[in-house]
């Protein structure tokens, strides 16, 4: 019952840290939206049902169902087609942004004379003149301008910014996830620390094995490993070799694979049953082994024809115990720069990540570990992380922070991919009109303007389609062959 408690747990962890990433993401779409003086009517957790709501000024502040999305409301993201005409509300959320709340006309929904009139009232074309299809998804998106900004305040709207000022407000979002990934993954780095080899001895070999043999025990007449025979313990801390410290097992290692057939004196310490430490020096001597070659970076190296390179060096047959060291805020940096290319190099590749996908939960192949899931499998992991019995809650926390932390790089890769309604297709829309705006300047045209982004809502309904196939196919896939840290 208690694992069970704990499972659960560790999914409402996710759960509720997602939606504290979502809520922090459209708060960094609100405060400058407010500070530059766009009307916002709605800021929203969650789709679906509004479980509650607040005015407060001309702002709704509410809470739906189903934590997984949200967005802001902000009138005239969509310019209109001809000067003086009203804009169109729109928000920053994902399905918001095709799917408005509430019930506004539609094409099917008015009677003709409706719509003559209509088009009479704004100077549209004439009625013989009636647009379908991709165009008419662009008209319905115009037509509710009319019925959602209120008289008088067209100069608050989202599409009368200045290019920089659009680009401040789509991408505070995108940059708050980026922040929280910054602080989750600080809290794991300097915190908790990363696992690094210690100058302590974790495990002794009985005899030494060439890395090309295919043996996996060791025989009756194999000769002991080195250590072994030199009197070395597990739970050994290496002091010095020869007289010289020792720093870092790196260094112990380099040492010894320059030392084949070398008697060296290892001063090591060592305690007695009453945890009580001495410190006691011991000879041993490394002997000639085989090893795969590395290359400076660590990465095995093989042959021209794809087999193994190996080097004959010196080899003792110990291993080192492992130990969390706390980094420094340098390395957070980094650490998160990584996480952020490797996403992005997923995003590039998701075609055949999804194809791969699809063959893992319909077919026999096995799952990529390293591939892309959904929240469903997210919470699965951290229902599984919670629960482990022997596991430090240290270990466990660590882990969860991690998660968190690779869910916001995720968030901020996936909205700055430059398609509408994504806020990367709102920041290319920006940058798009920047550039007509200056090359009218450098041509001394008239302005422009701003872009026509209604043109757009076509795109955006297909990548709301798109978006939606594959998010069931990874839900799917998180059920039926979910990935999993324990097989």
């Amino acid at each position: 019952m208690i694992e069970v408690l704990l499972y659960v747990f560790g999914i409402l962890i996710i759960v509720i840290g997602l939606a504290v990433s979502i809520a922090l993401h459209e708060i960094g779409h609100l405060v400058p939206a407010k500070l530059f003086g766009v009307k916002v009517t709605q800021y929203m957790v969650g789709f679906g049902k509004t479980l509650w709501s607040k005015r407060k000024g001309e702002t709704e502040y509410g809470v739906k169902l189903i934590p997984l999305g949200g967005y802001v409301a902000m009138t005239g993201m969509y310019p209109p087609k001809k000067p003086g005409e009203a804009a169109r509300a729109s928000t920053t959320g994902f399905l918001n942004s095709v799917v408005q709340e509430g019930s506004p006309r539609t094409r099917g929904s008015v009677e003709h004379a409706d719509i003559v009139s209509e088009l009479e009232r704004i100077g549209d074309v004439e009625p013989t003149e009636l647009r379908h299809g991709l165009a008419g998804m662009v008209d319905d998106a115009r037509e509710a301008s009319a019925e959602t900004i209120a008289e008088g305040e067209d100069h608050r709207t989202f599409y009368r910014l200045p290019v920089w000022k659009k680009i401040v407000v789509m991408l505070g979002g995108p940059v708050m996830n980026l922040i929280l990934a910054f602080v989750f993954f600080g809290i794991v780095l300097v915190g908790f620390g990363v696992p690094q080899n210690s100058t302590t001895l974790g495990s002794i070999n009985e005899c030494l094995v060439p890395a090309s043999s295919s043996a996996t025990k060791c025989d009756s007449g194999d000769p002991a490993a080195p250590a072994a025979e030199a009197g070395l313990l597990p739970g050994d801390k290496l002091i010095s070799v020869d007289g010289a410290p020792v720093e870092n097992w790196d260094a112990f290692r380099t040492l010894v694979s320059e030392s084949p057939g070398k008697h060296l004196a290892v001063k090591i310490e060592r305690k007695n049953d009453q945890g009580e430490a001495f410190q006691m020096e011991l000879e041993l001597t490394p002997v000639a082994n085989e090893r795969q070659a590395t290359d400076a970076g660590g990465q095995a190296k093989v042959d021209a024809t794809g087999k193994p390179v190996y080097e004959t060096v010196g080899m003792i047959g110990a291993t080192p115990a492992s130990e969390m060291v706390p980094q420094s805020v340098a390395d957070v940096p980094p650490f998160v720069g990584d996480n952020v290319s490797r996403v992005a190099g997923m995003v590039l590749h998701l075609p055949e990540r999804m194809v791969d996908i699809w063959n893992a939960a319909f077919g026999s192949e096995a799952r990529d570990p390293n591939g892309p899931m959904s929240v469903v499998g997210v919470g699965r992991l951290a229902g599984e992380i919670v629960s482990v019995d022997d596991a430090p809650v240290a270990a466990r926390a660590q882990v969860m922070f991690s998660l968190l932390g690779s869910l916001n790089v995720a968030l901020f890769v996936f909205n700055l991919i430059p398609l509408m309604p994504l806020d990367g297709g709102h920041i290319a829309g920006a940058l798009y009109e920047g550039l007509k705006r200056g090359i009218a300047r450098l041509r001394r045209k008239p302005d422009p303007g701003p872009i026509d982004t209604a043109k757009m809502v076509p795109i955006t309904f297909a990548v709301v389609v798109v978006g939606g196939f594959m998010t069931l196919l990874l839900v799917y896939a998180d059920l039926v062959k979910p990935v999993s840290f324990f097989g």
